[in-house]
């Protein structure tokens, strides 16, 4: 296996994933030339060309994707492969069944690949899970759909952007449903995978922070004794192993620590506590505007017996096909991929 060989599945291409995706290869076009990094583009080649003629005067010279078929044996640098038949034109910022299907076929075809080591893993552009869901895959979300078709349960989500690496013990889960997902064994599996990562992109002596699930890690029990019951003897346990560990830190301050340097990653109990300090930092407005300009972080899978990793941020309907989307966080996800595949 090429280990830097990567592909990059679409997502809905009525989203900005054929816009970002044709970007990102523009911008890494003299790497592709000079280096072992070989990318396959995975989707609808209708939708890649019409992005890529709309945004022609952006690129400067044309880039030139060779189509391949997933049998053969000799991929160029920079190549597709059609995920699925074209049927009607997939309209920009239109939600349909077909961009869903779209989706699916690609993601499914990548994790094939990968799993018969043709390829190193994954990037994935955005899907939209309402599309999802009208062409019958019925997922939460790229995380649900990839543990199915790796035949793994107990994945866990990291976000990245720049130090702040938050990875999550419970994610599309209702807020109600977030303490009975803390159990020791899940916390145990986070931490472990979380520092296997951190080892993976060249952390060679991670310290990790394990967020507090109550207010102030629940105030000697006054708030509830999770962080005392749960958490803090598993960091116990973690420490006794020779990891270094520390926690539970209440989650008021510990990702201003982690934004410090103080911690080189972060475990988050739920969804938001764990998205909203990545994500206010990684998106950059536009004060003029209140406009997002440019958007910086990696979604990356972990627990997968493939690499997986991911843009940041959703389809955005409503600027696809108007040439203006920001490709930083797909770079960033293809620059992730290719570390940890040269690390695995």
């Amino acid at each position: 296996m090429a280990k830097r060989h990567l592909a990059i599945t679409m997502g809905d291409p009525a989203g900005i994933g054929p816009e970002i995706i044709v970007k990102a290869c523009a911008r890494l076009r003299d790497r592709l030339e000079a280096s072992d990094l070989k990318l396959l583009v995975i989707g609808s080649r209708r939708a890649f060309d019409q992005a890529k003629d709309q945004i022609r005067a952006q690129l400067g010279t044309p880039i030139d994707v060779a189509d391949v078929g997933a049998d053969d044996t000799d991929w160029p640098n920079l190549s597709f492969l059609q995920a699925d038949e074209e049927s009607a034109a997939i309209a920009p910022g239109v939600l349909s069944a077909d961009g869903g299907r779209f989706a699916y076929k690609a993601v499914a075809q990548g994790v094939r690949l990968a799993l018969s080591k043709r390829i190193g893993g994954i990037v994935t552009a955005p899907l939209n899970k309402e599309a999802l869901n009208k062409a019958g895959y019925h997922y939460p979300g790229h995380t649900e759909m990839l543990a199915e078709l790796t035949g793994v349960r107990g994945s866990v989500m990291l976000l990245a952007h720049g130090n702040m690496r938050v990875s999550h013990v419970s994610t599309h889960v209702a807020l109600q449903d977030v303490p009975s997902r803390l159990t020791p064994e899940r916390l145990r599996h986070v931490i472990e995978l979380t520092q296997k990562a951190l080892l993976g992109i060249g952390i060679a002596r991670p310290k990790i922070a394990i967020a507090a699930l109550n207010p102030h890690a629940g105030e000697g029990g006054l708030f509830g004794r999770q962080d005392i019951e749960i958490s803090q003897p598993v960091i116990n346990e973690m420490v006794a192993k020779g990891l270094d560990v520390v926690g539970p830190v209440p989650g008021d301050t510990v990702f201003v620590k982690l934004r410090a340097g103080q911690y080189d990653a972060v475990v988050a109990m739920y969804h938001d506590q764990g998205h909203i300090p990545v994500k206010l930092l990684g998106f950059e407005i536009d004060p003029a505007t209140g406009k997002w300009q440019e958007l910086s972080g990696v979604n990356i899978t972990l627990g997968l017996p493939i690499i997986r990793t991911s843009v940041d941020h959703g389809t955005a309907f409503d600027i696809a096909g108007q040439g203006i989307a920001n490709e930083r966080s797909m770079i960033e996800a293809i620059e992730y991929a290719e570390r940890l595949a040269a690390s695995a």
